[in-house]
């Protein structure tokens, strides 16, 4: 046994010190006749092969305003912030939560699983979706992730909450 583990120690020991004058012998060369594969940065990721994303319409407080004074039910509302956070704040009057953080699949699973999950039915893609958070880095996220899913009709309040709250919009809920 003790020949075993001293021939291991051995080789052990000469293969991890071999490692390293092998990788200092060998000298990488750029290869001119390869070239890099395109990638598409978005956000701080890159993917392959994929298109650019259409840009969402962008709506400012002015805009927004006019649509919760005046509801189109071919437009919708939604926060994508988490439950707790439109308990503590409030929302913006007639928006619909769908949160983004722990439920980023709503836009992928079915009318049905949708309904039982919330409550109220999945928009539709034919409606307008305009999404809103607390700062508008979510609202980026959910407006990427229902275009994902199949929806074409995008938007996003970037100024979200913090805006919507700053210029005194009206409020629904909260403490």
């Amino acid at each position: 046994m003790r020949t075993f583990r001293a021939a291991t120690s051995i080789l052990l020991r000469t293969s991890q010190c071999s490692i390293p004058r092998a990788a200092q012998r060998i000298r990488l060369r750029p290869n001119p006749s390869i070239r890099p594969i395109p990638a598409i940065a978005v956000g701080s990721q890159a993917r392959l092969y994929s298109q650019d994303a259409p840009p969402s319409k962008i709506y400012s407080f002015e805009d927004v305003k006019a649509f919760v004074e005046k509801p189109d039910p071919d437009r919708i509302l939604i926060d994508s912030r988490e439950p707790g956070e439109l308990q503590a704040t409030g929302t913006i009057p007639g928006s619909l939560n769908i949160p983004v953080t722990s439920k980023p699949d709503s836009f992928f699973i079915t009318a049905e699983e949708f309904e039982e999950r919330f409550g109220f039915e999945r928009p539709s893609k034919v409606q307008e979706v305009i999404f809103y958070c607390k700062s508008g880095v979510r609202s980026r996220t959910a407006a990427a992730l229902a275009r994902q899913a199949g929806w074409d009709n995008v938007a996003e309040y970037q100024g979200s909450w913090l805006d919507w709250d700053k210029n005194g919009g009206a409020k629904e809920g909260g403490r």
